[in-house]
């Protein structure tokens, strides 16, 4: 059965592939499962037809069959379960890989999301510079550690798993920042994962919706 996810009918951030079903996507191009997409409105967000699927009014949902889930985390590691690719098989290796990707959404990515909201929304607040050091502090403390860890290695534990892509997919918020740019291990690490064909084509998916939305009026 294809599943089908939804996504934003106009994303609001330029193209880049940072709206989080571009999780799902590439985690469903990784394994080569074909997927539909439903694109929703800002305001169809907020309808009771996808609160039922989604009670945060946001995205991305994932529906196949009679199951419905929604959160990107839990949606990319249904998929790594269901199919093979993306969680190793030997069971201490396939632990540490979802450890991976509860520390990427956990620990990794609250402060890069919310310097990046207060780009956006606090621009003009008194506390403004206050605000972005203590987060790019607190971001450099994760990097830090991020970049010891991963070393001279490809990826965060053998080989490529839900971990890196999760990982990846944060990581991929501070690209062109010149935070990103103090760690090269990590900067060649986004570039790997920016390499991977099956990101590429999650990525191409996501533009055309980006361009097609950018070309109506």
């Amino acid at each position: 059965m294809t599943p089908t996810i939804t996504a934003f009918e106009r994303s609001p951030d330029g193209g880049k592939g940072l709206p989080r079903d571009m999780r799902v996507r590439w985690a469903l191009e990784e394994v080569g499962q074909p997927y539909d997409v439903r694109l929703l409105s800002f305001e169809a967000m907020k309808q009771p037809t996808h609160l039922a699927l989604h009670p945060f009014g946001q995205i991305p949902t994932y529906e196949e069959g009679d199951l419905a889930l929604f959160e990107s985390g839990a949606i990319v590691f249904h998929i790594a379960e269901r199919h093979a690719g993306l969680l190793p098989e030997e069971p201490n290796a396939r632990a540490r890989a979802i450890t991976w990707m509860f520390a990427a959404l956990n620990t990794v990515e609250p402060p890069i999301f919310d310097r990046a909201l207060t780009i956006i929304l606090e621009r003009d607040q008194p506390w403004y510079a206050q605000r972005l050091r203590a987060l790019e502090g607190s971001i450099r403390e994760r990097l830090d550690a991020l970049s010891r860890h991963l070393g001279d290695h490809d990826w965060l534990d053998g080989a490529f798993s839900a971990g890196d892509l999760l990982m990846l997919s944060v990581l991929l918020r501070l690209k062109g920042s010149e935070i990103l740019e103090e760690y090269p291990k990590l900067s060649a690490y986004v570039a790997r994962g920016e390499a991977r064909p099956a990101y590429k084509r999650a990525f191409a998916a996501q533009l055309a919706v980006f361009t097609a939305a950018s070309a109506r009026p």
